[in-house]
């Protein structure tokens, strides 16, 4: 549905805005972008005054230049996980420069926002996805269609045993929220988003230090491990690696992302 009188567009955006979406007119303008009729509008507009994320709404989220699929349930992936995604693709690309296809991985991946980016942008390239949720996995296999796997299991578990040893590029956007820190998380995320998807235990580490500590199982010498942290966090999370990997923090103010990288001696 395209088209909504000056009059009842008013109306949207004035129940928007009284239900505390600040960009109330573009919220606006995008549901009546995407609904199909008046019911569904109205359907819509309920779901989001009643506080479910947008992005669940619409049923996509904008990520790197192109749309990502999701729905109610899910972690929806942030603008700062762009770097992480462009971290990965680079690695991905110099892996293949030997003219093999590279094998790469993405470990807690939510609805593989990551990789489906790795999918359409490293053509050639292995993909492979894996989460604990379920519902998450679902989204995941759909971003990805045909040109990559998603797993369901925890972390490594959900892998498929032939993968180990052959990983170049092995990325997450691991839970980094420091347990205590959940609750001060905006109401819309704590009501809507999956606490697995956030939680990483007291220091926010848990998950992370599990992660790098499986690592030089399935990572390739020369490959690398990307994964997502905060700036406070990123000392920590690099001490964390695996002994006698070089490391480095990658930071993108424009996104507020920070990512550190590992690599394994050739």
């Amino acid at each position: 549905m395209r088209v909504l009188g000056p009059a009842a567009l008013d109306v949207l955006v004035a129940r928007l805005r009284a239900a505390g979406c600040v960009f109330a007119e573009e919220e606006a303008a995008l549901l009546v972008d995407e609904a199909a009729h008046p019911d569904a509008l109205e359907a819509m507009t309920v779901r989001r005054v009643g506080g479910e994320p947008l992005e669940t709404v619409l049923g996509w989220v904008a990520f790197c230049r192109r749309r990502v699929g999701v729905g109610p349930g899910v972690f929806v992936p942030r603008r700062r996980t762009e770097l992480l995604a462009r971290t990965a693709v680079d690695l991905a690309r110099a892996a293949g420069r030997d003219g093999r296809s590279p094998v790469v991985v993405e470990l807690c991946c939510g609805v593989g926002a990551v990789a489906a980016v790795m999918a359409q942008d490293v053509p050639g390239a292995l993909v492979h996805a894996a989460d604990v949720d379920p519902v998450a996995v679902a989204w995941a296999a759909r971003n990805l269609g045909r040109a990559g796997h998603a797993h369901v299991g925890d972390l490594f578990g959900a892998l498929p045993a032939a993968l180990r040893g052959r990983v170049d590029v092995l990325v997450a956007n691991a839970p980094y929220v420091p347990t205590a820190a959940v609750a001060t998380m905006p109401v819309e995320s704590r009501a809507h988003e999956p606490l697995v998807a956030v939680d990483g235990g007291a220091d926010g580490l848990d998950v992370q230090r599990r992660l790098l500590a499986g690592a030089p199982a399935w990572v390739r010498p020369g490959g690398c491990v990307v994964v997502e942290t905060s700036l406070d966090q990123s000392p920590r999370t690099a001490a964390a690696c695996p002994p006698g990997w070089t490391t480095r923090v990658l930071r993108d103010d424009d996104v507020d992302g920070t990512a550190v990288v590992a690599t394994r001696p050739a």
